[in-house]
């Protein structure tokens, strides 16, 4: 199980999206995953009921001896939508859940230098991509759209930001983008004006972006010195020092590959936001009882735990910001 939550992590040792330098939107490659083959998706229209759209994208789970995840291994697709279902709670009392299978950067991707691994991870964003206008083209008929990933499914994320929303229509179907695990840095808000960090509890067509450490730590590969990043505290919602108390946390639960919640404990922690660097700063725990599990990750990176320690919150958080989507649509419409 070890390997397995290790895996699902890796892709968060990408310090930035590539491409960020350019100002015109994101061009993926071309992709031959047919996406109108049921056996292409692991969730397909799942909620009929909802009004919102939740195309979720998941993080690394293949940790085979390649490059990219093959579309034929049913193994490691159990696993895909077994990450996926650890995350699914938080979203779909709200939304109509769309995930795609894709052929993801695998574990071993993380070796290589970072030019050599672009290539990779273009692999898999051009399934992505494809899969986003199938579902955009035959699905979506105008409705709201959350976007959400964890680690690679969060770098996802900010890539079908930069292809697809910089046109105004797409922008104002955005209630919101939960990229959890991977910085929004400087350099994207800069360079793609779509990307618009989030700054409360219920703006919308903005970036939920955070990634977890113990107050002591001060650099890791994943948030390293001289990277500033956009991040809001998800207890207290704010984007400043002030510090949450573990009283407001709703909830942290610990789920397994079924999606069921193993474990769950309201108030096991506070955090705070670190604003020279973009971090949230988990307290009131040991970190000794919070392992990093990824190699190269010191004692008191969070990061695997990030959406698991505030997860009640977070539930509660994709609500309010599609109550405050759909009250402002509504106004617009009177």
């Amino acid at each position: 199980m070890k390997k397995r939550i290790l895996a699902i992590v890796l892709a968060a040792v990408l310090l930035l999206a590539a491409g960020c330098k350019k100002k015109e939107s994101k061009k993926s490659l071309a992709s031959d995953t047919d996406y109108s083959n049921a056996a292409n998706w692991s969730y397909y229209a799942i909620g009929e009921n909802k009004s919102t759209d939740l195309f979720l994208v998941c993080p690394t789970v293949d940790t085979n001896d390649e490059f990219n995840m093959s579309l034929e291994d049913e193994v490691t697709k159990g696993y895909f939508t077994g990450a996926l279902n650890m995350e699914r709670g938080i979203y779909e009392d709200s939304a109509r859940m769309f995930a795609p299978f894709y052929r993801q950067a695998a574990m071993k991707v993380y070796s290589l230098d970072s030019s050599e691994r672009e290539q990779y991870l273009n692999i898999a964003y051009s399934d992505v991509s494809a899969a986003f206008k199938y579902y955009l083209e035959h699905e979506n008929k105008g409705r709201p759209i959350i976007l959400a990933g964890f680690s690679q499914g969060a770098d996802m994320c900010y890539r079908l930001l930069m292809e697809y929303f910089g046109d105004k229509k797409m922008q104002e179907q955005l209630v919101a983008v939960y990229a959890i695990g991977w910085a929004c840095t400087e350099e994207m808000v800069n360079a793609y004006p779509q990307i618009i960090p989030a700054k409360g509890a219920d703006d919308t067509g903005v970036v939920i972006s955070f990634d977890c450490e113990a107050p002591e730590l001060d650099e890791t590969f994943i948030n390293p010195k001289g990277q500033k990043a956009y991040t809001i505290n998800p207890l207290n919602w704010k984007t400043d020092k002030t510090p949450a108390d573990k009283s407001l946390n709703l909830g942290a639960c610990f789920t397994n590959y079924g999606g069921e919640i193993t474990s769950e404990v309201p108030a096991l922690c506070g955090c705070y936001v670190d604003e020279e660097r973009g971090i949230v700063k988990v307290t009131d725990i040991n970190s000794a009882d919070y392992k990093p599990v990824v190699p190269g990750l010191p004692e008191g990176a969070y990061h695997i735990y990030d959406y698991q320690f505030f997860f009640r919150n977070l539930q509660k958080n994709v609500a309010d910001r599609v109550s405050a989507y759909t009250a402002a649509a509504a106004d617009i419409a009177a």
